[in-house]
């Protein structure tokens, strides 16, 4: 009689014991991290804006966690520098699904890395957010992908359309193109091809440059001698830096120049070229406007905080909040859903309207913006120097287009702010 007591008191242990280890597994299971995998150009010429876009990824994180998480669960970023290298995207992508097993997907900065990660991502069946990819889906036509780059659904035009609209107004009839032979700015001057033939404006000049170029002074000389009114600039951001040295250099003056040059929009390039900017006309996707600033002021105090033992663009204009709201969209989709399913969040993100600190935006055809916001900003009165102040406001740009924005009237033509 005893010996079953035993037993049974054995049994009733080796029992409550195993329940104990599945609830003790179940909760760490609960608790395991939402792991978000990317690849960032952490090095290499687009390190400038993967940088601040991992910085503000990084606060989102922080705040989140710092709140509870998301479903009950911590998050992680998992991340690997793609080298501002395309090639190395693809082997990134594969690692983080098949090795890492994340849980979900995002892009790195920049079309050029963005687009090589798509079939690794489509042929796993994942739900893609994109960071700054001009028209990448057009190639794909994946239903799961979504854009965060304010161009509208009319992506490609939408990088020069308000240059082209100063340049109508100021009755300019030719334009040259200066092309960077890459997919973002290819991408671009397609749009700004089709914007010369929307604003009735003749194309005297289109040729395109090698990514790989060191010396811009003979591009230069051969728009000069095409005589365009306007020059449309598609660049990456050390062909937008050689190209403004160049036209200096030079002393080239067409009416108006500008349009399409990443780079241009961080901080370091702003204070490598300085006085070099002054006229220059370019997009811009976010400025520190009174306009825009209020309901992203917090965010920028707390990531200017630590820009600098981070060794990040100072201000964060460019990426920093977009970084931020980027991820915040995705947490949004997860804390709605209460799911890291891809197809549930994609469902979130069809049917959703984000209010984020950058703006508020939905999604329409191919994971565009269903509604555009890109801006046309001229520099002006910009002072050599590393001096931060004068880009921390207005006082050296001006948002020309759209008129809703608008702070300011152009300065025409172009040598008239040198």
């Amino acid at each position: 009689m005893m010996h079953q007591l035993k037993l049974r008191s054995l049994a009733v242990f080796a029992g409550a014991t195993a329940l104990a280890a599945m609830t003790i597994g179940a909760a760490a299971q609960d608790n395991k991290p939402i792991t978000i995998g990317f690849s960032m150009a952490l090095t290499g010429p687009l390190a400038a804006n993967g940088k601040q876009t991992l910085l503000g990824m990084k606060i989102w994180e922080e705040e989140t966690n710092a709140k509870g998480g998301l479903i009950g669960r911590p998050v992680k970023l998992v991340y690997y520098d793609d080298q501002s290298n395309p090639s190395t995207v693809p082997g990134i992508y594969t690692k983080l699904l098949d090795v890492d097993k994340v849980d979900l997907v995002v892009s790195g900065y920049a079309t050029n890395m963005i687009a090589p990660a798509m079939p690794v991502v489509m042929q796993k069946k994942k739900t893609f957010i994109s960071i700054f990819g001009l028209d990448v889906n057009s190639e794909f036509n994946y239903p799961n992908y979504f854009s965060v780059l304010p161009t509208g659904p009319d992506t490609k035009p939408s990088f020069t359309e308000g240059f082209y609209e100063l340049a109508q107004k100021e009755k300019l009839q030719t334009v040259g193109l200066v092309v960077e032979d890459a997919e973002f700015s290819n991408n671009a001057c397609d749009g700004a091809r089709a914007n010369a033939k929307k604003f009735n404006m003749k194309i005297v000049y289109d040729k395109k440059y090698p990514p790989n170029t060191t010396d811009y002074s003979p591009i230069v000389r051969a728009v000069q001698a095409a005589n365009p009114d306007a020059v449309v600039v598609c660049s990456y951001p050390l062909g937008s830096v050689g190209i403004t040295q160049a036209v200096n250099e030079i002393g080239y003056k067409p009416k108006m120049i500008g349009g399409a040059m990443v780079g241009l929009q961080a901080t370091v390039f702003k204070q490598k070229l300085g006085s070099k900017l002054n006229g220059i006309i370019n997009y811009e996707t976010w400025v520190p406007s009174d306009k825009l600033l209020p309901p992203a002021a917090e965010f920028f105090k707390k990531y200017q905080a630590r820009a600098g033992a981070e060794g990040v663009d100072p201000l964060g204009y460019y990426l920093g909040g977009w970084g931020y709201a980027y991820a915040g969209i995705l947490g949004e989709a997860i804390a709605g859903t209460k799911s890291v399913d891809d197809a549930k969040i994609a469902d979130y993100f069809r049917k959703t309207t984000f209010k984020t600190i950058m703006g508020s935006w939905s999604y329409g055809k191919k994971g565009e913006w269903s509604k555009g916001a890109m801006m046309q900003v001229q520099y002006h009165g910009v002072k050599d120097g590393t001096d931060l102040e004068q880009w921390r406001g207005m006082a050296v740009q001006t948002i020309l287009t759209p008129a809703s924005l608008k702070t300011g009237d152009v300065i025409f033509p172009y040598e008239k702010a040198k």
